[in-house]
């Protein structure tokens, strides 16, 4: 006949993480984020793992060229992405570097690692878009060679189109009009000063 306490051991329920980092982790602070981590009584925390560098993963988009630290853990009490984010921002780590996932959740991206990783062997060596392929490569060989022949941008562009069988007028500035040499106020004729008492001629 089972005891109760052996029941409860057969029914405790423990709750597997995958935490990730962008990059490498420093020793003191993985200590003491470990330590942190005994508010969900931990039953396992397995060791850091890192992968080569990487042009771009899916866990962290906004990163390139750098490693993806990993560690398993197993906790008694459950957790959620933000409590980690929010250990990791209180110990002086970007919160955007550091995420946490069920290992179901991580697995099921392999496919997309998979596409990504065939992706960055396509790159360039200086960007982050694939090379142009041939169709790309002729309608870029048109445009330079164009009508304008990127006019504006060599601050050359020219408005005198034929409009109608004619060439357009061209604009009529102020140096068209004529100016003259006189001016309209020497040419207005003041009426007579009144008289006053100091001058009573006016």
């Amino acid at each position: 006949m089972k005891h109760f306490r052996d029941y409860l051991v057969e029914s405790e329920r423990t709750y597997s993480y995958r935490i990730k980092f962008a990059g490498d982790v420093p020793s003191e602070f993985l200590k003491a984020f470990k330590a942190r981590l005994d508010q969900f009584d931990p039953v396992k925390i397995g060791d850091v793992k890192t992968t080569p560098i990487q042009a771009r993963t899916p866990d962290f988009p906004a990163y390139s060229n750098e490693r993806m630290s990993t560690m398993e853990v197993e906790f008694r009490y459950p957790a959620i992405d933000a409590q980690i984010r929010q250990i990791a921002q209180l110990l002086g780590m970007d919160p955007n570097r550091v995420l946490m996932q069920t290992p179901n959740y991580s697995d099921s991206n392999e496919e997309e690692r998979d596409l990504i990783k065939d992706q960055n062997q396509e790159l360039l060596t200086d960007t982050d878009f694939p090379a142009p392929d041939a169709k790309q490569k002729a309608l870029s060989k048109d445009y330079a060679t164009g009508p304008y022949d990127h006019a504006v941008l060599k601050n050359a562009y020219r408005s005198d189109f034929t409009i109608a069988g004619e060439k357009t007028k061209p604009a009529e500035t102020t140096n068209d009009i004529p100016q003259g040499t006189t001016s309209p106020m020497s040419t207005v004729k003041r009426p007579p000063k009144p008289a006053t008492g100091r001058n009573p001629r006016g």
